[in-house]
């Protein structure tokens, strides 16, 4: 019996559309055609079709089910045996994501109960970016220096906070006004903020040695959203953070160069 490719198509649940693709990438090529040269589908393409959705529905590339299909008793086992562990890595992987999310809002929320007011109060224009705050964890998140930061972040509590955020906000008057005045960002002046920066992640994170110190200002120069976290958009210029980044590095060469500096 023949089928055509609007009938499969509404058997196998998928569009007319998926099966010319299949039929041009030679996965499924209908074994007749009409008069009128339409595709006509046999009982042996639709067990082939069953087959190709059952490896698209395991993620399959369709390159892969050709490999598979073209020499099943060679590749078959082997593929799967390669696509399960595959899905195991990445069910970890979606299962660590969701952790990082928890994290990520709790640092979104200060791990403490706040009205919004109270919240701007603390924070001003200062946010949390979500997304950043996930990316970081999965870059950075199996280190001892992140997980401290992470969770001294959870403990801190409102009065914390508001301590933290005046330091942070004094601070970046202070530099905000060395970029304006052309302060240079390798001289003492610009040296010192980034030293005052450095010991503020210290005192209220994580140890921040000067290597890890360039780190996050390359990240500040390399991702606004990084920047936000210590100058918000509205009080930024063009070129702070390549500032704030070359100011850090300057000090980061001259403690390293001192002889017993940490």
């Amino acid at each position: 019996m023949s089928y055509s490719v609007r009938q499969v198509a509404d058997f196998a649940g998928v569009t007319v559309r998926t099966l010319h693709h299949y039929d041009r990438a030679g996965l499924l090529t209908p074994s007749g055609r009409s008069h009128a040269g339409y595709r006509l589908y046999d009982d042996a393409d639709l067990a082939r079709l069953q087959q190709i959705l059952f490896y698209r529905a395991l993620g399959f590339p369709l390159e892969r089910i050709a490999a598979v299909l073209d020499d099943p008793q060679g590749t078959a086992l082997e593929q799967l045996r390669a696509r399960h562990r595959e899905l195991r890595e990445e069910i970890a992987r979606l299962e660590r994501l969701a952790g990082l999310a928890e994290r990520a809002i709790e640092i979104q929320q200060t791990g403490v109960p706040m009205g919004h007011e109270e919240r701007a109060e603390i924070f001003g224009e200062i946010t949390f970016d979500l997304s950043y705050a996930t990316e970081a964890e999965l870059k950075h998140g199996q280190s001892p220096g992140q997980r401290e930061a992470m969770a001294r972040a959870a403990a801190h509590g409102k009065e914390d906070w508001r301590r933290l955020m005046a330091e942070a906000a004094d601070w970046r008057l202070r530099l905000l006004a060395a970029f304006d005045a052309g302060v240079p960002a390798d001289g003492e002046r610009a040296a010192g903020l980034a030293e005052e920066h450095r010991q503020h992640i210290t005192r209220w994170f994580t140890p921040c040695p000067p290597d890890m110190h360039r780190r996050i200002a390359d990240d500040f120069h390399a991702d606004p959203r990084a920047f936000a976290l210590v100058v918000p958009p509205s009080q930024q210029r063009p070129g702070l953070a390549a500032y704030l980044r070359d100011a850090v590095h300057a000090n980061a060469r001259r403690r390293t160069e001192s002889e017993g500096t940490p």
